[in-house]
C-alpha cells in the first residue's frame, strides 16, 4: 500500500511539474498591433496597422515545440492614416470587412532559432487560409505599467502575397504592390 500511496504521489507531482511548464498568456490590447507595409506606385510604400489583437498563446520554455499560438485580429480597426483610405480599404474589393471582420492566425509548429523563435502557422484572411512563417525576436518579460502583472513582448514578422488572400485583385502591382510586409508587435499578459 506505501508503494502506491507513493507511486501516486510521484505520479501527481511529474504531472504538476510538466504542467507548470507551460504558462498561458493573453495579448495586451493597448500595446499590440498588426502593422503592414506594401508598396505604392512602385515609388513608395503605404503603411497601417490593425489593432484589437485577441487570442490565447501557451508557452512551454522547457520544451518550445509544445506552445501554441491562437489569435484573431479585428479587420475592421484598420487605419492607414486617411479615413477616405480606410473606407476604401474596408470595401468587398479589399478587406471586405462586413463579410470578414477578422483574420486569424493559428500555428502549426514553434521552433527554436539562433535570433529567437520561428513559428509555422495558417493565416485566414478574407475566408482563404494560407501557410505563413513569423520569425520572433526580442521575446522577454517587460513589465506593463499599468498592470501588475508581467507579459512578455515580442515583434513577430512575415511577408504575404495580397492577391493570395484576394486583396485587390483588381489593381495591379505597379499601384499596389504584391507583397505585404507584417509586423506583429505583441505584449502578453500572463493568465
Amino acid at each position: 500500500m506505501k508503494r502506491y500511496a507513493l507511486s501516486l504521489s510521484l505520479l501527481v507531482l511529474a504531472v504538476s511539474a510538466v504542467s507548470a511548464q507551460t504558462a498561458s498568456y493573453v495579448p495586451d490590447k493597448a500595446h499590440s498591433t498588426v502593422d503592414y507595409t506594401v508598396g505604392h506606385l512602385t515609388v513608395s510604400s503605404e503603411k497601417g496597422h490593425f489593432s484589437n489583437v485577441a487570442g490565447a498563446i501557451q508557452i512551454n520554455d522547457a520544451d518550445i515545440s509544445k506552445s501554441t499560438v491562437n489569435v484573431t485580429i479585428d479587420t475592421t480597426t484598420i487605419d492607414s492614416g486617411s479615413s477616405a483610405e480606410n473606407a476604401v480599404l474596408k470595401e468587398p474589393a479589399f478587406f471586405n470587412i462586413a463579410q470578414f471582420p477578422s483574420a486569424a492566425f493559428k500555428s502549426t509548429a514553434v521552433t527554436r532559432t539562433a535570433t529567437g523563435l520561428s513559428i509555422s502557422g495558417d493565416l485566414t484572411l478574407r475566408g482563404v487560409t494560407k501557410p505563413v512563417v513569423l520569425d520572433v525576436t526580442g521575446a522577454g518579460g517587460q513589465p506593463i505599467a499599468a498592470s501588475q502583472k508581467l507579459p512578455t513582448a515580442f515583434t513577430a514578422t512575415t511577408t504575404v502575397k495580397r492577391s493570395a488572400f484576394g486583396i485587390g485583385n483588381g489593381y495591379p502591382n505597379s499601384v499596389i504592390g504584391d507583397d505585404v510586409k507584417l509586423t506583429i508587435n505583441i505584449a502578453l499578459v500572463k493568465q
